[in-house]
């Protein structure tokens, strides 16, 4: 059983779509259950704040609920506050996950990890905290 705020994220998910000329971008997926996270983020270079953010995601209710609720969690925030929303920071915040779809805020973890480290990897910056994504899948921008 999901609950209302999973369900009203899926129904009525936040920051969809993509930002044109994005500061970073992070795609992650999982072979398992076939879902795919891209998230983009639009980052001021002076501040490092996450200005704008966005999502697609190619997934199941709960990878587009955590996605959404993973967007809201970070936007406003610096890439250090980003970086510490963690599968369990999404998971309350949507009230709790069943355990089969626990791998879906993984996903959003791993999504915004990949964005900060695509970030670091353009401005030559290091992240303290920040490790080298783990996904198979990578972005050409």
């Amino acid at each position: 059983m999901y609950s209302d705020k999973v369900m009203d994220h899926f129904t009525n998910p936040r920051n969809v779509g993509e930002i044109e000329n994005a500061s970073a971008v992070g795609t992650v997926g999982n072979a398992k259950c076939g879902d795919i996270m891209r998230i983009y983020l639009d980052i001021d270079d002076t501040t490092h704040i996450i200005k704008d953010v966005k999502f697609k995601t190619f997934g199941c209710g709960a990878a587009i609920a955590t996605s959404s609720m993973a967007t809201e969690l970070i936007k406003g925030k610096t890439i250090e506050e980003a970086l510490e929303v963690t599968n369990k920071t999404v998971m309350e915040a949507l009230d709790g996950l069943p355990p089969v779809k626990v791998h879906c805020s993984l996903l959003a973890e791993e999504a915004i990890n990949a964005a900060l480290w695509n970030y670091a990897e353009k401005h030559k910056i290091e992240i303290k905290g920040l490790k080298k994504p783990k996904s198979d899948i990578h972005d050409e921008e």
